[in-house]
């Protein structure tokens, strides 16, 4: 995926989850935060940001904040990325070969997933999370207690039951990692719920992502320990 309009600046704060005060070419910018995590390891005073400049419209700022430098590592924290990146993956890639159908935002009984996708012989729920926390190296989900991911698992068992195939995918938006797993310090029971459905049967995958300062694509798979 590519962003239009990018443009550096250096982060200063982040009064609410929802926006950022940023300076673009010296000049101190409110920015909407595309990500309600906490992401605190990221967004850290003068750390190097790169934000989409927007259209008008009824829009109260400017500029989307799009990704941050952690060191030498870029990090995307658009959260409404990851899904169009694992769309344009699967299509491409031969997980699911001669898909026939392919449907975003999908209701299943209490809850809305991410995908529902047919091949000749597969009906195939998928529910896609994206990963902006990384410690030495360690990608892990969630970065904030997360009650809706642990019902998102609940349902993918759901779906096994029924006769649905089920898949918990987690798009890394960084790259390099070593391995992926559950962030049990900041909330043990999702890391218990991702286990409970990977023992019932859902399908555990991790991809993590080639980063610019204004693309994101899947590249590689990742291991991942539970």
């Amino acid at each position: 995926m590519l962003y239009e309009n990018i443009k550096q600046g250096k982060f200063i704060n982040r009064p609410n989850r929802f926006i950022a005060n940023v300076e673009i070419n010296g000049k101190t910018e409110v920015c909407h935060v595309k990500n309600t995590g906490r992401c605190k390891e990221l967004l850290i005073p003068n750390a190097t940001v790169f934000v989409q400049e927007c259209a008008g419209g009824t829009r109260k700022t400017k500029y989307d904040l799009i990704s941050v430098y952690k060191g030498n590592r870029l990090i995307n924290i658009d959260s409404q990325v990851p899904n169009k990146v694992f769309h344009k993956w699967v299509l491409d890639s031969d997980l699911f070969k001669n898909i026939v159908l392919i449907k975003p935002e999908i209701k299943f009984k209490d809850s809305r997933l991410d995908f529902y996708i047919e091949t000749a012989n597969r009906k195939i729920f998928i529910e896609v999370k994206g990963v902006t926390l990384e410690e030495n190296g360690v990608a892990m989900f969630p970065d904030a207690p997360t009650e809706r991911g642990i019902k998102h698992m609940n349902e993918l068992i759901n779906s096994i039951d029924e006769g649905y195939e089920a898949w918990a995918v987690f798009i890394i938006q960084m790259k390099d990692v070593l391995y992926f797993t559950p962030n049990i310090k900041t909330h043990k029971a999702f890391g218990d719920a991702l286990k409970n459905a990977k023992s019932h049967g859902v399908n555990i995958m991790a991809l993590d992502c080639y980063i610019t300062k204004n693309s994101i694509k899947a590249r590689d798979y990742v291991e991942v320990r539970l």
